[in-house]
């Protein structure tokens, strides 16, 4: 039902011609300020990213906009329809599956400042076959009570729910307030969801727990500071992880934190440092758990495309057991030609919960390597159809040859469908 609903809402859309419709009352810093263009375009804009993580200013944003009665009315998203094939012996054969989300911004201004709310919603508890998306490696959370083993869990229906305002103290400070029953704490880089690197792959990263898993998180407060291109900030969150229960919320205590330092040093840069304390964030483990991060993000705009690369590494500390996963991934999209894409995800993952019914629990290195390209068979200013393939190759310790096979390889193809580029001084 929710599949149908959001391609309804995406079909309307971009089937009004208003949503192409520029706004007419000028360009819009990220605090509300009107500032000269240059200015502008330096700093990331509240729009992109996820959460409150910063995007490079430069990234191309698929969106439609509306204006109506001084609100800007935002929406984006994609949907990709895949046929998924993991290999080796636990790659669970073909899947016809869809991945898919869909976003929704208000912003207005609010006395000095201005306020942005944010939707977003996903169909996956109804798209993807059970238990999840076949993804070779893959862990984190659970079905009917067991871990999620070989599969990457669907997205909660209610993603997020949540408030950002932004009020400017002086022409370089500006004070920053963000949060909602379904919101982001200040930990971790932009979610893969919404990176523009990321922009071309169905599928999650595996070191996606160690990095940026705390992108739907039932209750988050966020308070911090922009002072010129560095924002400091900290969370006060709900650290467990969603239940299977994927269409509702689950409030709870807000007994974990975190903190961020991020830095946009020119348009095409962001780069941050974050650290927190999980309370019990897993449903079948007990214990504790640190979590670093560090990432930088490059962007640049290209006469006929965009290339933007992420470098990110997370670390988990077990408090219970003292052990330490770590998770490096380098991830690049570069749109040339107007209607092509190439991209690449390398990622370097320590997985301690791929046999989850043995007594003893080692973490394995593993690594996958995924190669791909899109070809864009529709592109206008309304919307993109794009026809993709890639293909996924990994290593790993000889110990698991006997349960993955010596050499298993992964593919897709898929079908990716979003709004069109809109240029990024439209919301500025």
């Amino acid at each position: 039902m929710y599949f149908l609903v959001i391609c309804a809402v995406f079909l309307a859309t971009f089937l009004s011609p208003a949503w192409s419709q520029e706004s007419s009352m000028g360009a819009m810093d990220m605090n509300g300020m009107k500032m000269n263009q240059q200015e502008t375009l330096q700093l990331p804009s509240p729009h992109a990213g996820s959460g409150t993580a910063w995007e490079p200013a430069s990234v191309p944003e698929h969106e439609w906009m509306l204006m109506r009665g001084g609100w800007e009315l935002m929406a984006h998203g994609q949907i990709f329809i895949d046929y998924n094939q993991q290999g080796g012996p636990r790659g669970g054969g073909a899947k016809a599956e869809s991945v898919n989300v869909g976003m929704l911004m208000e912003q207005h201004p609010l006395g000095r400042g201005t306020i942005l709310l944010r939707e977003m919603l996903s169909a996956e508890s109804l798209t993807s076959p059970h238990p999840g998306f076949p993804e070779l490696f893959q862990t984190g959370e659970t079905y009917h009570g067991a871990p999620l083993v070989d599969h990457q869990h669907p997205h909660n229906v209610f993603g997020e729910l949540s408030a950002l305002y932004l009020l400017p103290l002086s022409t370089k400070i500006s004070w920053e307030l963000y949060g909602g029953p379904s919101a982001e704490p200040a930990l971790g880089p932009v979610t893969y969801i919404h990176r523009t690197s990321a922009s071309e792959l169905p599928l999650a990263p595996l070191g996606h727990h160690l990095q940026d898993s705390t992108h739907t998180s039932f209750g988050v407060i966020t308070t911090g500071f922009i002072i010129e291109r560095v924002k400091l900030e900290a969370s006060a969150f709900n650290g467990r992880e969603p239940n299977e229960q994927r269409w509702s919320i689950q409030l709870a205590a807000l007994d974990s934190w975190s903190g961020r330092a991020s830095v946009a040093p020119g348009r095409n840069w962001t780069a941050q440092y974050s650290v927190g304390r999980l309370e019990h964030p897993e449903a079948l483990e007990p214990g504790s758990q640190w979590r670093q991060t560090a990432s930088v993000e490059y962007n640049r705009a290209l006469p006929d495309g965009n290339w933007a690369t992420s470098v990110v590494w997370g670390r988990v500390h077990k408090i219970e057991t003292g052990t330490n996963l770590n998770g490096y991934l380098l991830e690049s999209t570069l749109n040339f030609l107007r209607r092509d894409y190439a991209f690449t995800r390398i990622e370097l993952v320590d997985k301690d919960e791929l046999f989850p019914q043995a007594a003893v629990h080692p973490a394995y290195r593993i690594g996958a390597y995924t190669f791909g390209g899109v070809r864009d068979l529709i592109q206008d200013r309304a919307w993109q159809l794009g026809l993709g393939a890639d293909v996924t190759l990994y290593s790993k310790p000889a110990a698991l040859d006997a349960a993955y096979g010596n050499y298993p390889v992964s593919f897709q193809i898929f079908l990716r469908m979003r709004p069109g580029k809109q240029t990024s001084e439209h919301h500025r």
